[in-house]
């Protein structure tokens, strides 16, 4: 008995995936990379959405954290240096149907893409942006990146870098048109997960910065945070971050905050001791730029045909009628 057409598309809706099913190549991180942490929230994000790998999409440019593509069993742009963001961009005008991750580092998004990533929080358009942050460039071996420390010896700052450090949060959140604002850390996993969930049920650009260890080049660099469990600010709210009850018993430094307030969220993210995790700041009346441009045909392989056909015949040269 053969199955109907609409039963079959049906079961594709309906389908579930388990964390396997989204698990592409072998990571090849180090032991101990945050980098990993990050990789298992955005697969159980995946698998309790039910998102379809053929609808997924993630893109990075290049580092250790733009490997991220390899690793899921998706669809996956693997971009050059610092390019991430206008490759989303351009995949999210074409395919609106589709769901569109970036995965960046804070060499690869607040350095070479520094003008992408200021354009791209500008343009709001409805992605969902995770930015590795290890404060050092880890895939060419340990120089300095904008969020390296002041004073931090690198193969670039042999003598401990001159500036002070960038901080991607307080950038973002001076974007016109900044929807979403969060920052996770991967030692708390749980959160990392929550987080990540916020970001990818909102619409407009959800920008997340992933505080990551680097086992192989900084050690110890965030040794502090993890020793002493008060100095992360845990910021939450009934429109953004739960805290559940276990985790609450370990870390006690909490605050109710509305993440509604743009000022606020300006002054609390300026403070790095201790380290706020949580939605800084959240609005979702913001247009996202799909919407001003009023894209609603889907770029099919019939329309596009029939767009290249359309091209293609003003430069025909058509045989003259038989009289």
């Amino acid at each position: 008995m053969t199955t109907r057409a609409h039963e079959c598309l049906m079961r594709m809706y309906e389908e579930e995936h388990n964390l396997e099913e989204y698990q592409g190549s072998i990571p090849r991180w180090c032991t101990g990379c945050g980098d990993n942490a990050i990789l298992t929230a955005v697969q159980r994000l995946c698998r309790d959405e039910k998102l379809r790998p053929e609808k997924t999409v993630f893109v990075s440019g290049i580092g250790c954290s733009s490997r991220f593509p390899h690793y899921m069993k998706t669809y996956g742009f693997h971009g050059i240096h610092g390019r991430a963001l206008p490759i989303a961009e351009g995949i999210r005008l074409a395919r609106p149907d589709l769901h569109v991750f970036v995965n960046t580092g804070d060499g690869d998004c607040c350095s070479i893409g520094a003008a992408h990533w200021v354009h791209a929080i500008r343009y709001n358009m409805n992605l969902t942006v995770m930015v590795h942050d290890n404060h050092i460039y880890g895939l060419t071996k340990m120089q300095a990146s904008p969020t390296t420390p002041k004073g931090l010896r690198s193969k670039t700052t042999p003598r401990g870098a001159w500036l002070d450090a960038l901080n991607p949060l307080t950038v973002t959140l001076g974007i016109q048109n900044v929807s979403f604002v969060a920052q996770a850390v991967d030692w708390i996993p749980e959160l990392v997960y929550d987080i990540i969930s916020r970001a990818f049920h909102h619409k407009g650009c959800s920008f997340v910065r992933i505080i990551q260890r680097c086992p192989e080049f900084l050690p110890n660099l965030f040794d502090p945070w993890l020793h002493d469990p008060n100095r992360t600010l845990l910021l939450t709210h009934e429109k953004g971050l739960h805290v559940s009850p276990a985790l609450g018993k370990l870390y006690k430094n909490q605050q109710e905050y509305d993440p509604t307030d743009l000022n606020r969220a300006r002054e609390i993210a300026s403070v790095e001791d201790p380290i706020p995790v949580g939605i800084l700041y959240h609005n979702p009346e913001v247009p996202c730029y799909e919407d001003v441009r009023a894209i609603t045909q889907l770029r099919t392989p019939e329309f596009i045909q029939r767009g290249l056909e359309t091209e293609l015949d003003k430069f025909t040269v058509w045989p003259q009628a038989a009289d």
